[in-house]
């Protein structure tokens, strides 16, 4: 077995409206080597002055009293768990329709991932939680897909009852809101990724937890850097998960110069996409509610089959443009799964999303030529399909 991601990044580099744009996030790179080489002057490269403000200027991102920086998006998660106490013998309620990175850190914990379903806008279906509750039930992990927040008032009232932890899964909704709220304020963690794909990026990997209770955070900074104190005090045993002052330099310049940019320009692409792809039958998009504020880490449209999907993906490519699938196999019927003894057909709206869900490029580098491209393509195929 063989690193397969730069195979990855260079299979569509040829087409025009790509869904990889690392060449173009970083085209001012001269002057994010300005802010890193402030951090090579100083020495501090782990843990170092850039990492506290970077930490300080992420909480108030994310509207959180404490923002814990960790090596990357998994480890927030992993971490958050095994900060909660929960491991061996315990159950994780999360979805199957999620990178396998949410699954793996509650697996990695030494807990058992259960799953309930999902509803048509890619989120956890709020109604099948309660069916899935045991004694060994210990947390929810909801997936916040694609930038768009789940019904967090309602898992978390769920949460309350059964007296569980909440763990958000929030890779992809940097700068998003629950009913005008930020979404810490539902549950005991929040995770985020900074992996160079994410609204919010870096030169590498790097995440964060924000929480807003104190005692819990105080444990996230010890379990996140060996368990220290300080130089020579070991408070418990923990883990090497730090964020780099590197990564902390750059992330802080895009906070301070490119989010809010990223954040709207994307939004912007959505809804004219949105309204453009209603005029067409054959496609369905996600329904927009007011009361949610999403970011658009994915935009995803559907079609009425895998057969349809296979076909439109190859047409779109074949007119540049790099329609992707995000991701064709449900976690439940991967092969690392099998223990769980899921079988085809438990989850039928997670696994009809994993046949007819495809995703058009949405960031900030596209404009309204290339989308007015996109669409017509995609009108194009569905004449020739009559």
């Amino acid at each position: 077995m063989k690193n397969f991601l730069p195979a990855e990044y260079k299979k569509n580099e040829k087409l025009k409206i790509n869904h990889s744009y690392l060449v173009e996030q970083f085209a001012d790179y001269s002057k994010i080597f300005k802010e890193v080489e402030k951090v090579v002057k100083k020495g501090d490269y782990t843990l170092g002055k850039e990492v506290d403000i970077c930490e300080k200027n992420f909480a108030k991102r994310t509207g959180a009293k404490f923002a814990i920086s960790v090596g990357n998006g998994t480890d927030a998660l992993l971490l958050s768990l095994k900060a909660l106490n929960i491991g061996p013998g315990d159950e994780v309620i999360t979805v199957p329709y999620t990178f396998v990175a949410t699954v793996g850190s509650i697996v990695t914990a030494g807990a058992k991932p259960v799953f309930v379903d999902i509803k048509e806008d890619y989120n956890m279906d709020e109604k099948k939680i309660k069916a899935a509750i045991t004694k060994k039930t210990k947390a929810i992990m909801p997936v916040h897909w694609a930038g768009r927040p789940c019904e967090m008032d309602k898992i978390y009232s769920i949460a309350k009852k059964h007296n569980l932890h909440v763990v958000q899964d929030s890779a992809h909704v940097i700068g998003a809101r629950f009913r005008k709220k930020h979404l810490v304020n539902f549950g005991d963690t929040c995770t985020y990724s900074m992996h160079p794909l994410k609204n919010l990026n870096v030169w590498g990997d790097g995440g964060f937890i924000v929480t807003n209770k104190k005692v819990l955070a105080e444990k996230l900074y010890l379990i996140r850097n060996h368990g220290l104190k300080n130089r020579n005090n070991v408070e418990i045993f923990g883990y090497n998960s730090r964020l780099d002052s590197i990564q902390a330099a750059v992330a802080n310049y895009k906070m301070k110069n490119k989010l809010d940019n990223i954040t709207s320009k994307r939004i912007r692409n959505s809804k004219l996409l949105d309204k453009l792809l209603s005029k067409n039958s054959n496609i369905i998009t996600v329904e927009r509610l007011k009361y949610l504020k999403e970011v658009f880490h994915l935009y995803h449209i559907n079609v009425k089959n895998l057969r349809t999907r296979e076909l439109l993906q190859k047409y779109l490519i074949k007119n540049n443009v790099d329609a992707k699938v995000h991701y064709p196999i449900p976690v439940h019927l991967q092969r690392a799964a099998k223990y769980l003894k899921y079988k085809k057909g438990d989850f039928p709206v997670a696994e009809k999303m994993a046949n007819t869900s495809l995703s058009l490029p949405v960031h900030e580098f596209i404009d309204v030529r290339h989308i007015n491209h996109m669409t017509k393509v995609i009108f194009n195929f569905f004449e020739k399909q009559r």
